[in-house]
């Protein structure tokens, strides 16, 4: 019986881990391809910095949601495999790079919510100024942008592409780790451990 329930207990980490995942890969892809870009459609620049930043407020809890699933689901999942992290050749590396792309991501993730955050205060005191503003959209300025607006939209451009990048990568190394869990694998990395170099 306890070893159903172990099963079942892995079986539902890796989907919280998986759907928090997809939700967090999804979301931020479709946040930079389809929010961000969005902008452009519209004639005023503070609305064009206005909607991004409302959409994104908006998606923040459900994508940190999907980022602490990733993050306390891969931790029970390291957890239940420490005795293949020790033992299989090249699992323990896979696994620490998971966690380190799951750990760069959030902070990208972070970092990328707190420049929107900045971009948006800027914008807001230019417009109180009552000074000329524009930007082609939410993260792309023009020659109308203020250049301390435009210093915020190149560093939320750069981290807004790299937490796809990383929660991709995260993605990617799970089905690696996942597939060396099939016991011809297994036994092959526990066999290359052992064998002399």
């Amino acid at each position: 019986m306890n070893a159903i329930s172990t099963a079942d207990s892995r079986v539902a980490a890796q989907a919280i881990h998986d759907l928090g995942a997809a939700v967090w890969f999804g979301g931020s892809v479709m946040g930079v391809a389809g929010v961000n870009k969005s902008g452009a459609d519209l004639r005023d620049g503070v609305d064009k910095v206005r909607v991004a930043e409302s959409a994104w407020r908006r998606f923040a809890p459900v994508q940190w949601v999907g980022i602490g699933a990733v993050l306390i689901a891969g931790s029970r999942l390291t957890w239940e495999s420490k005795g293949r992290l020790a033992v299989q050749h090249g699992i323990g590396r896979a696994g620490a790079a998971q966690a380190a792309v799951a750990v760069a991501g959030a902070a990208a993730t972070g970092f990328a919510a707190f420049s929107g955050n900045r971009i948006g205060q800027l914008t807001e005191r230019v417009q109180e100024r009552g000074d000329a503003f524009d930007t082609k959209d939410a993260t792309i300025p023009n020659a109308q942008t203020p250049p301390e607006v435009a210093v915020w939209q190149r560093r939320q451009r750069v981290a807004q592409y790299l937490v796809p990048v990383l929660a991709g990568a995260n993605i990617v190394l799970n089905a690696y780790l996942t597939q060396h869990y099939r016991p011809g694998v297994t036994l092959a990395g526990i066999a290359r451990r052992f064998r002399p170099s």
